[in-house]
């Protein structure tokens, strides 16, 4: 079985571009992975507001997944410079080993999904690990796009 897997930041993009970037992607699903989903400075981003406009505006799904979000004090630690990126990535993969993330989530309900976070872009960003963890532990193929 093969998965399409798609990554997204609402950062640096108005709501026209994103909602486009996912439609025009095919996305069926978008996975919040996000610490704080609720901010007031996410913008159209926010919960609940988010899920209304990705049913509405692009006929997407929401789903938030717990177990691919990062606590929010190692990207806090990441973000202030006490973490390094090496650190980061390897405490996060760390602990989705820890969660057996891979093993307790479906492989099949990812297909055509995106993975979100507030970063612009996927360099340096929690998304990317995730899908990175995802593809590897999954053993199957798994085409990845970052949106």
């Amino acid at each position: 079985m093969q998965i399409m897997l798609f990554t997204i930041g609402y950062t640096k993009s108005t709501a026209e571009h994103f909602f486009n970037r996912l439609s025009g992607a095919g996305v069926r699903c978008l996975i919040d992975i996000r610490a704080s989903n609720r901010s007031q400075l996410a913008g159209f981003a926010k919960m609940p507001d988010l899920a209304f406009f990705l049913s509405s505006v692009a006929g997407i799904a929401y789903r938030y997944e717990p177990l691919l979000v990062p606590p929010i004090e190692m990207m806090r630690a990441y973000r202030d410079g006490s973490l390094s990126w090496d650190d980061y990535r390897s405490g996060y993969v760390a602990l989705l080993q820890e969660r057996d993330a891979a093993s307790n989530l479906e492989a099949g309900s990812f297909d055509r999904s995106c993975l979100l976070c507030s970063e612009a872009q996927a360099t340096h960003c929690h998304r990317s690990i995730a899908a990175d963890y995802l593809r590897s532990a999954w053993q199957q193929r798994v085409e990845l796009k970052h949106l």
